[in-house]
């Protein structure tokens, strides 16, 4: 995989190259100073994916992800040297076709370099996504204890999301408020680090509180739930969520399928299921089993969508009953509602 570096700082720059070094099937594309920089390196050499800082003098990352992904798309990886006070530029970046973000490696004085982890694993993630590496092994089912809940009397809106998630998310949840009948749940490809961020930026957004799910929480009407863990979450017999590990080897961590999946074997109430922009193709076999029971299934539209993947991939499934723009899909889902 040919990944390109993007940042102003030469110590930086030189942690991230002495990561990757360490495995043998990347290669270091190219690197840039700026954004600017990466925008014009980018169309002439476009990489598999590129490790985009935020904060740089000439052009920051969110402005150059956004002309990366109007006229020389690729992988993008934010790596921020801190999540505290950045959160905003984090999700704008995420919003303009950034796969995820990660905390900057940090090299100490004696050469050792602390976080190479994280970022290895999360390029090793986009590498399966790209279909660069890794090959598909079979996991053990998803189980969960049977336990007996009446039925809800309200819906239970679904959505799933990914590269462009984000501002996706805002849109529609700015459409929404509290006096609806439904609870509300995201699982949007996001790391643990960064999900409590996504929620207080979310928050703002909506007149919908929104919060992360926990362990044993349950659906609130008026409430919206948002998946923050590596692990995936999932909904129990017993109408409460939980987090599992497997499949332990799937690069979509939280993964929508599971999640709809989950949904489509123990929500006992009404739902609507909602596809938005991404990379990939995860969620789109989830939201084919929502319909088969039952739920009115929504997918985002190709002109609306920074990624047209996941969508894409439910469409083609047939699992969507509509295919909407991303402006109208709180109509939508309030139209459902109001049945």
């Amino acid at each position: 995989m040919r990944i390109a570096i993007v940042d102003d700082t030469l110590m930086v720059t030189e942690a991230l190259r002495r990561v990757l070094q360490t495995v043998p099937d990347y290669e270091l594309a190219w690197v840039a100073r700026n954004g600017l920089q990466a925008v014009t390196k980018c169309a002439e050499d476009t990489p598999d994916l590129i490790l985009m800082d935020l904060v740089m003098p000439v052009m920051d990352g969110v402005e150059a992800t956004r002309r990366i992904m109007a006229n020389s798309p690729c992988a993008i990886l934010v790596v921020t040297a801190s999540v505290s006070g950045r959160e905003s530029k984090v999700f704008a970046a995420m919003g303009q076709g950034a796969l995820d973000a990660v905390v900057t490696p940090i090299m100490h004085s004696d050469g050792s370099i602390q976080g190479g982890e994280d970022l290895l694993s999360k390029v090793a993630t986009i590498g399966k996504l790209l279909g660069k590496s890794g090959s598909k092994k079979s996991q053990p089912p998803v189980t969960w204890p049977w336990d007996f809940s009446p039925k809800p009397n309200y819906h239970l809106v679904a959505i799933g999301a990914s590269t462009g998630g984000p501002r996706a998310l805002a849109t529609i949840l700015s459409g929404l408020d509290k006096s609806l009948p439904a609870a509300f749940v995201i699982i949007q490809h996001v790391d643990v680090k960064f999900a409590p961020g996504l929620v207080e930026w979310l928050d703002n957004q909506t007149s919908l509180p929104v919060q992360l799910a926990s362990t044993g929480c349950v659906p609130k009407v008026g409430k919206v739930l948002v998946a923050g863990s590596n692990d995936h979450l999932v909904m129990q017999s017993n109408q409460k969520f939980a987090y599992t590990k497997n499949p332990r080897d799937y690069p979509y961590r939280p993964s929508v399928d599971v999640f709809f999946k989950s949904l489509s074997l123990h929500w006992q109430g009404r739902g609507v299921g909602v596809l938005l922009t991404g990379m990939g193709r995860d969620g789109a076999k989830g939201l084919a089993l929502l319909q088969s029971t039952g739920w009115q299934t929504i997918a985002q539209d190709q002109k609306s969508c920074v990624v047209y993947g996941m969508p894409k991939a439910a469409v083609e499934l047939g699992a969507a009953m509509e295919v909407l723009p991303v402006e109208e899909i709180a109509t939508a889902i309030i139209k459902v509602l109001g049945r």
